[in-house]
């Protein structure tokens, strides 16, 4: 079956040429990161769309999350708030839909031009009344139109089996089980007294992914919900769960990224993201956050930017934007944009921990543009551009900030002190 796997196996496809260009990475070393596992690229071939590659040796990467829910269901606001991430530099888009007429919303976000995830048993549930009423085949049934109607990466909960649920039963958690995902396997586990369908049919699911070269994203349906629950035991149970089926998606032609950890303390962000890398072999990392406090609603953006710049320091690939209105409600536009622009820094700083050229030269660029006063420049090289031109401008067109005005010290100095490269030119 030809996957982006087995082209890499034997040739640098197209796709992989441009990719490396843009990363200023070696094509042939993409190719072989691509083919062993550490590196994905979301294109399902039947929507042509920007690429975007994650994982070892690229840039971190930012996903923002849109979609109704059965309380607030407007269509249009969930395509203005996905064109919203992307204008604000969104790297891929999730349509985590649940109310309203799903295919045609999902239609709607697939016109965009971006990679677009999904997690199917969410219409799944919908469509069966209740998770206790879902099977394997409708969710089988449902992962099949997703990927034929173009999406390019699913979130899949393959690692909430009778395991973890027995785990989470031996070592109770305050909170429970709060990804919705891994809550709807708990209870269609809990109803029927079976397996979860998508690890009890793991091969199965493999084929279907590999058929339409679609990305699994493993699901962390077993992440923990508050700092009080990281130490907990299901946590630790999917993730020795994924690591084997992270090794039988690479087998079969399937790429596939993990995703973790959930809430949890600062100090554990860095040992939690370097065992599963270890477990899964290097695989592409995806992640919420981490939340590294539970008291801070309404800035939870930020507690996630903090976290998440912990977790690519020590290894993490792709950071899900989190919203102001984070456990609260439904992100409106304003929401969207504020906490993309906050994930965008995260996943800037994360990846000047890798070395990245293109991320390095932005930071040269400010440096040089601010010591020259270079106004354009510093707004072109800055992350939220027109946030920062807005600010400075308001008390007029000013040489220099009106913090410090007539006595700005970078003024001052510069006739005094000359720039490194003037020094050499000396």
């Amino acid at each position: 079956m030809h996957t982006l796997i087995s082209a890499c196996l034997s040739g640098v496809p197209p796709e992989v040429e441009a990719i490396a260009r843009e990363e200023d990475l070696v094509p042939h070393r993409v190719a072989r990161a691509i083919a062993r596992g550490r590196i994905v690229i979301p294109a399902n071939p039947t929507r042509p769309h920007r690429l975007c590659a994650i994982g070892e040796g690229c840039r971190v990467r930012v996903n923002v999350n849109v979609g109704t829910s059965g309380t607030r269901c407007d269509e249009d606001l969930e395509v203005e708030k996905a064109k919203a991430a992307l204008r604000e530099g969104a790297d891929a888009l999730m349509d985590l839909s649940t109310g309203g007429d799903l295919v045609r919303i999902r239609r709607r976000i697939l016109e965009l031009d971006a990679p677009v995830g999904t997690v199917p048993v969410y219409e799944a549930v919908r469509r069966a009344g209740s998770a206790a009423d879902v099977d394997g085949d409708l969710l089988f049934k449902v992962i099949r139109e997703h990927c034929k109607q173009g999406v390019d990466f699913l979130t899949l909960h393959c690692g909430v089996n009778r395991d973890a649920l027995a785990s989470l039963r031996a070592d109770p958690r305050t909170m429970g089980v709060v990804s919705r995902g891994g809550a709807f396997h708990v209870a269609m586990m809990a109803a029927t007294g079976e397996e979860n369908p998508l690890y009890a049919e793991y091969d199965y699911l493999l084929e279907i992914l590999a058929e339409h070269d679609v990305v699994v994203s493993l699901g962390d349906g077993m992440r923990p919900g508050a700092l009080v629950d990281a130490g907990h035991l299901a946590k630790s149970t999917e993730y020795l769960t994924l690591g084997h089926l992270a090794k039988r998606a690479l087998a079969a032609g399937v790429q596939r990224m993990i995703e973790g950890p959930g809430h949890i303390p600062a100090d554990q962000i860095g040992y939690n993201v370097r065992m599963i890398k270890e477990l899964t072999d290097g695989a592409p990392l995806y992640l919420l956050g981490p939340l590294v406090t539970d008291v801070a609603p309404g800035y939870d953006h930020v507690v996630g930017a903090i976290g998440g710049a912990i977790a690519c320091m020590n290894g993490a690939d792709f950071l899900c934007m989190v919203s102001p209105s984070e456990h609260l409600a439904l992100p409106d536009v304003r929401d969207i944009v504020e906490g993309t622009r906050v994930a965008k820094i995260a996943a800037h700083v994360g990846s000047l921990s890798r070395a990245a050229a293109h991320t390095k030269n932005r930071e040269i660029r400010m440096a040089e543009a601010r010591r020259a006063l270079d106004w354009e420049k510093q707004f072109e090289a800055a992350l939220a551009p027109d946030e920062a031109r807005r600010i400075h401008e308001r008390d007029g067109d000013l040489e220099t900030c009106s913090m410090c005005g007539d006595l700005c010290a970078v003024k001052m100095v510069r006739d005094i002190l000359p720039a490194p490269d003037e020094r050499m030119e000396r």
